[in-house]
């Protein structure tokens, strides 16, 4: 299963990397700012071949195509690019995401950015890596010198979640923040200890699957708002290195 992973994010990868510098098509999805490349697509069919070449009968969980679903108790989720409006405009901070779950647990997870060749990698209950090298989240236990990283949803005006006013609430306590337009990779950076916490509303299942194994493999704590455990099914999700989750927690509660 591990080498089918390896396999599907990589060779999707390749894709990814040949369209980069060129053109594709560009559509938007249901509202104008939420947009699909032709390269999503061709990203997912690639995925989705090499995994049921392999493992005909595994659920499938993917951004584009949705769901298929078999009586498996495995199921792969995918993001063919998480930051497609970063692709779209030649940004560099795009990933190939794809988590494995078994019984509703995340038991495999892969983050792939291959522009800049950065790999993250996760099995369950066997640590995180990058680019195979073993990594753990930052030390920061003060939440004033840390460095926090977020996204918006697409539609923020009147969002029930108020990101506004909890970002508000961050920035006016002078802590820097970034916006990096990829959840998956803000939790593997976060992994990797380049950022000390992370939060979010209103993800997918596909946006946070892979990072959110990678993250706790790397010794992260995740939750949602209320600190009670993560779902990928969720639509809050707040991951850090731990030392700085109750004071990320008091600023995020009663927005």
């Amino acid at each position: 299963m591990k080498n089918t992973l390896y396999k599907a994010a990589i060779e999707s990868g390749k894709i990814i990397k040949e369209y980069f510098e060129g053109s594709f098509k560009i559509e938007s999805k249901d509202i104008i700012s939420n947009l699909v490349t032709e390269v999503d697509k061709k990203s997912e069919t690639k995925i989705i071949e090499i995994i049921k070449s392999e493992f005909p009968n595994h659920n499938i969980l993917s951004e584009e195509i949705g769901a298929l679903n078999t009586d498996s108790e495995f199921k792969w989720v995918i993001d063919p690019i998480d930051g497609t409006i970063n692709y779209a405009h030649k940004i560099p901070i795009c990933c190939v995401s794809i988590g494995i779950e078994k019984a509703g647990e995340i038991i495999y997870g892969l983050v792939y950015n291959p522009i800049d060749g950065e790999m993250f990698y996760a099995e369950k209950g066997k640590g995180a890596y990058y680019n195979d090298e073993k990594i753990t989240v930052s030390k920061e236990n003060n939440l004033r010198k840390s460095l926090l990283v977020t996204g918006f949803p697409y539609v923020s005006k009147n969002c029930p979640y108020k990101p506004v006013e909890s970002f508000s609430r961050f920035l006016n306590m002078d802590i820097p923040i970034r916006r990096l337009g990829s959840a998956a990779l803000d939790l593997c950076w976060t992994a990797l200890g380049r950022f000390d916490g992370f939060w979010e509303y209103n993800l997918n299942p596909w946006d946070v699957a892979a990072g959110y194994l990678i993250m706790t493999e790397a010794g992260g704590k995740v939750t949602d708002f209320k600190n009670e455990k993560f779902s990928i099914y969720g639509k809050e999700i707040l991951a850090t290195n731990g030392l700085i989750h109750g004071d990320m927690l008091k600023v995020l509660q009663n927005l």
